[in-house]
């Protein structure tokens, strides 16, 4: 196999078989002290495909902090062939803060890449992370978690009628890939647009470490790796089952339609049928309940964790499964064993 060459950055240089913890001036503040983000840059002897994991762009998701962390300081990557980006926490206003976006305006980081040099100061600060760290890469994971009052099973969000995200979203090896096109000025969007593909990875609710979400996210980095031949020793990992949610109507945020308390009768990545209770909304003398049903049979891909509502406010995310994979999730979640193929 071939060297590897250097990567270059505005301001430095990674060769091969190097290693760098730099932080990276991409803004300052009011008192006109950089502000600068934390990223690791390992960069293997023999070449390969550059590749960048991102978390924090909201800045109190924080599930994904540690699985870029992990796979940056703990993984053996002596056997590297390729280039690692790893940006942990790329809105560190927001994270400092521990709030979802920056504290300047409340503008959203993850709707302002690829960014501008003369616009706003959320623009100019995605425009450093992109150019400087995006841009030269050849494909990209973006970790999230829902937001606050939320959670969401592990899923992707990927547009599938990108083959090259598609191959992208389909190694990761989730159960669930959310097939859309993302929205304007989001990093996988416009990373994807700009040819390097990237996926959204969504995992968990906001302010915590969640071990056992974080365990599977690493495994489907592993996975990645494996696929564009970064490690040797990973494997391609196939999940048992997969459903691909592309049409709208496949899909729906079930919303309350009445203030009140509410009981969730069922957790995040639970199958539920049509006509089951999803959950319960009363007041609080527990008279006049609302009961939420599943309008069709389908997986809950995100639920309520605040137990709050005011009328409209979303209950869950509900996904329909084909019939095949329904059977599938029904033995799986039932514990009977799968049928031989």
């Amino acid at each position: 196999m071939a060297d590897n060459e250097a990567f270059t950055y505005n301001g430095g240089k990674v060769e091969p078989g190097e290693t760098q913890d730099i932080r990276y001036g991409i803004s300052e503040t009011y008192l006109g002290d950089p502000v600068r983000i934390p990223v690791t840059i390992i960069n293997g002897e023999r070449a390969g495909p550059t590749v960048f994991l991102s978390a924090a762009a909201h800045g109190d998701e924080l599930n994904g902090i540690e699985v870029v962390r992990e796979v940056a300081y703990e993984w053996d990557l002596a056997d590297l062939a390729g280039t690692l980006v790893c940006m942990p926490v790329m809105n560190v206003p927001a994270f400092l803060a521990q709030q979802r976006y920056l504290p300047i305006y409340d503008r959203d980081l993850n709707r302002s890449f690829p960014g501008s040099e003369t616009s706003t100061g959320a623009k100019r600060m995605a425009h450093r992370i992109y150019q400087n760290f995006i841009a030269p890469c050849d494909l990209g994971i973006d970790f999230h978690t829902s937001t606050r009052g939320r959670t969401n099973m592990l899923h992707v969000r990927a547009d599938m009628s990108d083959p090259a995200v598609a191959r992208l979203a389909n190694a990761f090896g989730s159960h669930v890939i959310i097939d859309s096109s993302g929205s304007s000025g989001m990093l996988r969007t416009e990373s994807s647009a700009s040819g390097t593909p990237a996926i959204t990875v969504e995992m968990g609710e906001a302010h915590r470490f969640q071990r056992e979400l974080i365990d599977e996210a690493l495994a489907g980095v592993e996975s990645v790796f494996a696929e564009y031949g970064l490690r040797e020793t990973s494997t391609v990992n196939w999940p048992g089952w997969r459903t691909v949610i592309s049409d709208e109507n496949e899909k729906t945020w079930l919303r309350a339609d009445a203030g009140g308390i509410v009981d969730m009768h069922h957790d995040r990545g639970a199958l539920v049928h049509e006509g089951d209770r999803i959950c319960t909304i009363t007041n609080p003398f527990k008279d006049d309940n609302v009961t939420v049903v599943a309008p069709f049979t389908g997986l809950l891909v995100g639920v309520l964790e605040n137990p709050v509502v005011y009328p409209g406010n979303p209950l869950c995310h509900l996904v329909e499964l084909k019939d095949k994979v329904r059977r599938v999730v029904e033995r799986e979640q039932s514990g009977a064993p799968e049928a031989t193929r």
